[in-house]
């Protein structure tokens, strides 16, 4: 029985040997990778407070002026020095328009416009512009002003915006926002951008450096050379992962049954190195084939799509009486409008400049992996009453209508400002709300009532792989003793791997090779044994007819002595 498992646990070694090492070595590069990302000056944008001044136009009067009949959804946002509604004309094609507040005229190729802004304030952190031309610009010139501010802004020129609707290249699917604009700099490190301009969200950032490591890493650890193939290349995954716990187990069976012998030759030495790198390898092997099998499996399932609420407003009775929202502010500015919908009553949600996040300015969302949060003010568009609790029952509502089983009950709603292991950085969106529900599986839904988007949607089976990922194959159990403790965690266990690997196939090779001299000196010596014995049977013969031909030489003798 042992015999067989040593024999089977060298046989699915050799198997698996390449795709562990190739995991090992990508596994062992993605701590580099996360530090040598492209610098950005932050990922979070802090708008600057809404003009009062500027409000000169009435919103139902910019949306009749410009042909808007029906809207999903309406902000109102700055940008090159400006100010405009920017109008969600169609959630479905995402159909986004910028009307200025000053003269109700629309601003052409707004949403790009937006999206080259949005891009520099990430990279650089500032609004530095340069003055339009000397001339004054008139009222009914603000949609150039702003134009000629964001083209002409200081810093590096942008080279391409380019709009995303697809998981493609370099911005793959674990980036999770779409639809996006790609903005491309022109640098040295050729940098680009990612921004999602419906919620002014940061996706990605990725320079030409990066992309060697990104492409590096989806060839040997994602596999993408087989994305042609589709979901079977994570059927091959899992089965490969399977063996690979598999192969360990055996292995630890054979450690613990066996004995090793003393080292002397090169080959015991190997083989005792052998045992204690599996032994102290085993743990992390373990660890990183279940994770990583469970976590291609999860990719079987179908994969989750963020939905998006399309509320649809007319443009009456949604003007914004800006001085009683003031007096409902307590003296804080505003830095966001938007428009949404709770049991077919409309809000204007009041989001209030938060002055520590100005103040400072920067957020590294990988490093710090939370938000600060202050409670938006729901205001009724009708009468101006302040609506209480108003984010949290917006994100029970927006939950209800996400929710696939109606009937279900809301057991609990909380704020989450901070990535966890079930809510993890790959989300991007923060503050979100948790709403959960008593249902089969223990659903919860992660809703941003900003965006009036779904998240995110974990239920038990979910959170069992989120947590195996995260904790067995990033290593987050080490969190406590902070990131770059955790890095070297990653490392050593990768490293280990491809240690393992290397001794183990060193002594393969050894134990064929002393497999054939064996054979070859085997039949040799079959042969040998052979050839005497047919000398044996030759002479044996031979000295038979000797003695039978000297007994008749005898024979012959002593007749002819008695003829005598």
């Amino acid at each position: 029985m042992r015999k067989k498992i040593y024999k089977w646990h060298r046989r699915c070694a050799v198997i698996i040997a390449l795709p562990v090492v190739l995991w090992a070595l990508s596994g062992f590069m993605h701590p580099i990778m996360t530090n040598i990302r492209p610098r950005v000056a932050t990922q979070l944008y802090e708008p600057s407070p809404i003009d009062p001044s500027q409000l000169t136009v009435a919103l139902s009067q910019a949306l009749q002026a410009n042909g808007i009949t029906a809207f999903s959804n309406v902000h109102i946002i700055r940008m090159g020095g400006q100010q405009f509604y920017q109008v969600l004309v169609d959630a479905a094609h995402n159909d986004i328009r910028y009307i200025s507040t000053v003269s109700g005229r629309q601003l052409a190729n707004g949403d790009q416009l937006y999206a080259q802004f949005l891009a520099r304030k990430f990279l650089t952190g500032s609004g530095n512009t340069v003055a339009p031309e000397p001339q004054a610009l008139s009222d009914h010139d603000c949609c150039m002003s702003a134009a000629l501010n964001i083209l002409n802004s200081k810093g590096a020129a942008i080279l391409s915006v380019e709009k995303v609707n697809d998981f493609k290249g370099e911005y793959s699917y674990i980036n999770r926002l779409l639809p996006v604009y790609k903005v491309g700099f022109n640098r040295p490190d050729g940098i680009r951008i990612y921004v999602e301009t419906a919620s002014g969200s940061y996706a990605y950032a990725v320079d030409n450096k990066r992309a060697v490591f990104d492409k590096i890493f989806g060839l040997l650890h994602t596999w993408n050379w087989m994305n042609a193939m589709g979901k079977t290349k994570y059927f091959i995954m899992v089965l490969v992962t399977a063996l690979a716990l598999l192969t360990t187990i055996m292995g630890l069976y054979i450690f613990f049954t066996t004995k090793s012998k003393k080292a002397g030759s090169p080959a015991s030495k190997a083989r005792r190195s052998h045992r204690y790198t599996s032994l102290a390898a085993s743990l992390f092997t373990l660890m990183f084939s279940f994770s990583g099998g469970f976590h291609a499996l999860k990719a079987l399932w179908p994969q989750q799509q963020h939905s998006v609420v399309a509320h649809t407003f007319m443009p009456t009775g949604v003007d914004i009486d800006f001085s009683k929202m003031m007096a409902l502010t307590k003296g804080d500015s505003i830095s966001g409008l938007s428009l949404c919908s709770i049991h077919k009553r409309n809000y204007w949600r009041i989001q209030l400049s938060d002055k520590k996040k100005a103040a400072n300015g920067r957020s590294d969302l990988m490093k710090n992996k939370s938000v600060r949060y202050r409670p938006p003010l729901y205001v009724e568009a009708a009468n101006g009453v302040l609506l209480s609790g108003g984010d949290s029952l917006y994100a029970r509502y927006l939950a209800q209508a996400f929710n696939q089983n109606k009937g279900a009950a809301i057991n609990r709603v909380s704020l989450v400002t901070k990535f966890t292991n079930e809510y993890g950085f790959i989300n991007k969106r923060l503050p979100v709300w948790r709403v959960s529900y008593n249902t089969r599986g223990n659903q919860h839904l992660y809703i941003d009532t900003k965006a009036g988007v779904l998240a995110a949607r974990v239920d038990d089976n979910d959170m069992a792989e989120g947590y195996s990922f995260a904790l067995l194959h990033k290593h987050h159990f080490m969190d406590w003793a902070g990131k770059a403790t955790g890095d070297v965690s990653t490392m050593i266990a990768a490293g280990l791997q491809v240690l393992l690997v290397i001794v183990g196939i060193f002594l393969f090779i050894r134990t064929r090779k002393r497999t054939r001299i064996g054979n070859t000196t085997a039949a040799q010596t079959r042969g040998q044994t052979k050839a005497e014995g047919s000398a044996s049977r030759f002479y044996g013969n031979y000295n038979t007819q000797a003695v039978q031909a000297q007994k008749q030489s005898k024979d012959d003798n002593y007749s002819g002595h008695n003829q005598l």
